[in-house]
């Protein structure tokens, strides 16, 4: 055993099971690796609607390869029976498998270690690593289970002087096209959209992913408000009605800064995505600056953890301390 390769491994699931992600709801996206001479013989993630399992499509792959094999798998095996499929426990059981590496416990009460157990049970080393990239893959489920809601990513696009639109009569956009497309493809990681009334009548925002190959993943589209939302979309009256987006685990909120600050205001921000363009507005449209970088770098609350370039625009992410 080394657990340094173990780790490697690891991650390199945990990087597989965002294919998953969002279509495996109600289920995480999880991914496992089957590894053999230290060479993947197979692989699998949550597939759409939350079956097969991510172990039941790597194990069905290499088929009587798994002899030998060790299972890298992001989240403990489930150890329930359902209509839709076995408990992924007695399928690694009864593989042959050398050995098991899990990346992360599962806390769902069906499963919280009684995969580990039942595979431990019939002589099979098995191995709970916890790892930092496998709870980073789940955190959406984590944050569901933990507190009854989806995990919640703030994307901003803001210019210098922390203004959300640019002047009247120079375009509809701050930034530019590749902060844009960068925009999409996180969009389609997600289960939901909000925006707020604002946002709706000021823009009238289509919410989809609109990159080849990705417009299925558009997320569900929701409106901050105590009133009717249009046909397409779905009211939240509050930030604190959260849970009425159940089974969403991912949910981006992009439009408006009384939208922005309601989230915030209630503690309900886990990640910002701020797109910052290097240009002023003034003016006195909608600004934030609560959201400078230097306010940020003085807060308590916010840890800057990426920083990349995108064109003329930095995007610098964000997490909750």
């Amino acid at each position: 055993m080394n657990p340094d390769a173990d780790r490697r491994w690891l991650a390199a699931a945990a990087a597989l099971a965002a294919r998953g992600r969002p279509l495996s709801r109600p289920n995480p996206a999880v991914g496992a690796l089957l590894v053999k001479d230290d060479r993947v013989i197979a692989r699998g993630w949550t597939q759409a609607g939350g079956r097969p399992h991510a172990e039941a499509m790597a194990l069905a792959a290499a088929g009587t390869k798994a002899q030998g094999a060790t299972l890298y798998v992001t989240l403990e095996p489930c150890a329930h029976q359902s209509p839709r499929g076995p408990a992924c426990a007695d399928l690694v059981s009864g593989a042959g498998l050398a050995r098991v590496v899990v990346g992360y416990h599962d806390p769902d009460p069906r499963t919280a270690g009684k995969g580990i157990a039942r595979i431990a049970a019939t002589g099979v080393p098995v191995e709970l690593l916890e790892t930092p990239e496998c709870r980073a893959s789940l955190s959406g489920f984590m944050t569901r289970c933990e507190h009854g809601r989806p995990e919640v990513t703030l994307k901003l696009a803001l210019s210098a002087d922390c203004r959300l639109a640019p002047p009247p009569g120079e375009g509809q956009w701050l930034t530019g096209p590749e902060a844009r497309a960068h925009t999409h493809a996180w969009r389609a990681k997600m289960d939901a959209i909000l925006v707020g009334r604002g946002t709706l009548e000021a823009d009238q925002p289509r919410l989809d992913a609109r990159l080849p190959g990705l417009a299925n993943r558009s997320p569900e589209r929701w409106l901050l408000t105590r009133g009717a939302a249009p046909d397409g979309w779905h009211a939240l009256p509050s930030p604190g009605d959260l849970h009425l987006l159940a089974p969403a685990q991912y949910l981006m909120v992009e439009g408006g800064a009384e939208a922005a600050r309601a989230f915030l205001s209630a503690g309900l921000v886990d990640r910002m995505m701020l797109y910052r363009a290097p240009r002023t507005v003034g003016g006195n449209g909608a600004a934030l600056p609560e959201l400078a970088m230097p306010a940020l770098a003085q807060s308590a609350d916010w840890q800057l953890t990426d920083t990349r370039q995108l064109g003329n625009d930095t995007l610098h992410v964000y997490e909750r301390r």
